[in-house]
């Protein structure tokens, strides 16, 4: 299991992603889900996976070797002329990769399936972010729908819902996506530190900010500290049931 998250703000785009695939008494594996491609000055592609590993390995490693044999397959994802063709051609990728390794092909709840969230800016256009489907089909985030999620999502949609606003700085978001993660990794042993965490200024093609985010990071121990104690005392401040 796994969670990924993308947000939309008006200063750019926000992604995070933790780096556990496998969890159990005696097994876990430790695999970075987030990946960037980078033209200075042109575009900034950032992809986040969730799903089956061999899957979401393929999906990286074709996308990768791509750009590095462009006679292999044009355009590639440094090619593209728009984020929207960007995620068409990811989507293509994904249906190809789950068709060579499942004779059912690329169903949702199949072995082999995988999702993705896809974001960036192609000098020209806006900012976009895409969450892209096992079958290869992809929806865009808009005003509605700020933000996308895969993975173990239930446990830190709640405080994303309530408290995502789009005029948010980096330093607000990066806070609210600390809070979502605590609640998912006190909620399920199947996503884990370290974390991943990138920011996107818009209209700058090139990344502002990206860090791995332990156990021991004095910020992220603050907020997780912070966030158990302030809902202590929220719960506490509630009156009582009247019996």
């Amino acid at each position: 299991m796994t969670y990924c998250v993308g947000l939309k703000i008006d200063r750019g785009l926000v992604f995070m992603s933790d780096t556990r695939t496998n969890a159990g008494i005696d097994s876990i594996s430790t695999f970075r889900k987030m990946h960037v491609w980078e033209e200075p000055g042109e575009r900034l592609i950032v992809l986040m996976s969730a799903g089956n590993l061999a899957t979401t390995q393929a999906v990286v490693s074709l996308l990768d070797e791509r750009t590095k044999a462009v006679s292999e397959r044009a355009p590639t994802l440094l090619e593209t002329p728009s984020m929207y063709q960007t995620a068409r051609l990811v989507g293509n990728t994904v249906k190809e990769v789950i068709a060579s390794s499942s004779p059912d092909g690329q169903r949702a709840d199949a072995a082999f399936n995988a999702s993705f969230i896809l974001g960036g800016q192609v000098r020209g256009s806006e900012p976009r972010l895409f969450m892209i489907y096992p079958e290869g089909n992809f929806v865009e985030a808009s005003d509605d729908t700020p933000f996308f999620q895969i993975g173990e999502t239930k446990y830190g949609k709640p405080i994303i819902v309530r408290a995502f606003d789009r005029q948010m700085s980096f330093a607000e978001t990066a806070k609210l996506l600390m809070v979502s993660f605590d609640s998912t990794l006190r909620s399920n042993l199947s996503v884990g530190l370290p974390l991943d965490l990138l920011f996107y200024e818009r209209d700058s093609f090139a990344v502002k900010l990206k860090k791995r985010i332990s156990q021991d990071d004095p910020y992220y121990r603050t907020v997780t500290e912070g966030w158990s104690d302030a809902l202590k005392s929220a719960f506490a401040s509630l009156p009582d049931f009247p019996e």
